[in-house]
């Protein structure tokens, strides 16, 4: 008993240890090289975008060449040129010297934005020979001056860190406005995106002000669509307080700026900008594959789409208004009436829920398509050995088995996981 109990704390050290292998700050952090990257990578959550891909390679630039960047550009464009050194397939250093035909071009995550335009958001690998492999911006005609320097360390197939000489930034990337999060118009994207009845709720109760007074230190906005206010089962707002509303709308929002790839990544319950003492009016975030959805305890909503995602500030589509069990009460529920120690402060919000909303099932979300998956790259052609070869399809079948987006290798973890299961149902029976 004993021995299968000191052999199944083994697998779980192993397990331990995949996690940590396969986070691209652990890694970066055991070198002090490369210390301006990590944290510029954790500082605009590209990092929490790495962790939640796989496979995946890091064009790590060293402090001293990352200087020249940091010191010109305003952390906008800085994250655009960061996410041009993160490669969405597997390349070691046996790979780059075995390209098909000397070149590839590969999908960076700055792709994956929305944001770049033609072969922009692409890398071109060229094996030179003579030992030297070059990368350069997907442009055609754009110089291979940022050069293979050496390997980091690699998880074989999962991810891959290597070194290059010098950043990749394409002059349409350095030149991309870069406007400050203050100048957005808010309620104009949000129309814009089919969320008219939303935006003017916070216009006309000044919740926009709060809004935009929180977008410097970091805000991420959760938009019903119209079509959400007119489902079966959503409460009359015309019956609610001002003040009720107005906990709606800030229930809504998040004091934080969180991409999709941190969301994903989100444990437990998150707060909201509706948050205050004894009322919790936080959310629960589940994750699918590409798919997240936000569970309020009373209701769920589908993440449906990225209106705007530019640091500080975060604007997604959700498919359902989101209604807090401070006001709303836990659906289902036999007594619609709210305990004492989760009803907020002041007293309005302890009305009782109304029956539609109390009785409501949770809308279906498992079979939803996930508008969140990387938008197609544009048709390239590459000789020999492609990007499209690599086993995304694969990697990204293994990914969506995760249901809370950690940041352990899907691929490896689910091995010991299996293991792991099979050493403790030993040692229980």
């Amino acid at each position: 008993m004993a021995a299968s109990v000191a052999l199944y704390l083994a697998v779980i050290a192993v397990l331990a240890a995949a996690a940590a292998a396969s986070n691209i700050t652990e890694i970066l952090y055991a070198h002090p090289e490369y210390s301006d990257f990590n944290s510029l990578l954790s500082q605009t959550k590209l990092a929490d975008e790495i962790n939640s891909r796989e496979p995946v390679t890091v064009l790590a630039l060293t402090n001293g060449e990352l200087s020249s960047i940091t010191g010109k550009y305003p952390l906008s464009i800085v994250k655009n040129i960061l996410a041009l050194h993160v490669l969405l397939d597997y390349f070691d250093a046996t790979k780059l010297h075995k390209i098909s035909e000397g070149s590839v071009l590969s999908t960076t995550l700055y792709q994956t934005t929305g944001n770049a335009e033609g072969n922009i958001g692409f890398v071109n690998i060229t094996d030179l020979r003579g030992g030297k492999v070059g990368f350069g911006s997907g442009v055609p005609g754009s110089p291979l001056d940022s050069m293979f320097t050496k390997s980091v360390q690699q998880v074989p197939y999962n991810i891959s860190v290597l070194e290059v000489s010098k950043a990749i930034a394409p002059s349409a990337v350095l030149t991309a406005p870069a406007p400050s999060a203050s100048d957005v118009n808010i309620t104009g994207l949000l129309e814009n995106a089919g969320c008219k009845t939303f935006a003017a709720l916070i216009a006309s109760t000044g919740v926009l002000k709060v809004y935009q007074s929180a977008v410097e230190n970091g805000l991420t906005i959760f938009a019903p669509n119209d079509e959400a206010f007119k489902a079966e089962g959503v409460p009359d707002l015309t019956k609610l307080s001002n003040a009720d509303i107005v906990s709606i709308l800030q229930y809504h929002a998040l004091a934080s700026y969180t991409p999709i790839g941190t969301l994903k990544q989100a444990k437990g319950k998150i707060s909201t900008l509706a948050t205050n003492g004894a009322a919790k009016y936080d959310l629960g975030v589940t994750t699918a594959g590409d798919s997240v959805t936000l569970d309020t305890g009373v209701d769920t909503s589908r993440v449906a789409s990225t209106v705007l995602d530019t640091t500080p500030l975060c604007i997604y589509t959700v498919d359902n208004l989101l209604l807090p069990v401070e006001l709303f009460g836990t659906a289902p529920s036999p007594a619609p009436a709210l305990s004492p120690d989760s009803s907020p402060s002041p007293a309005p919000a302890a009305e009782a829920p109304s029956p539609e909303s109390a009785s409501a099932p949770a809308p279906e979300t498992a079979d939803a398509p996930s508008p969140l998956s990387s938008p197609p790259a544009p048709a390239v052609a590459s000789p020999g050995f492609s990007p499209s070869e690599a086993p995304v399809a694969d990697s990204q079948s293994r990914t969506s088995d995760q249901s809370d987006g950690a940041v352990e290798s899907p691929g490896l973890t689910k091995m010991v996981i299996a293991v792991s299961l099979s050493v403790l149902v030993t040692v229980l029976s």
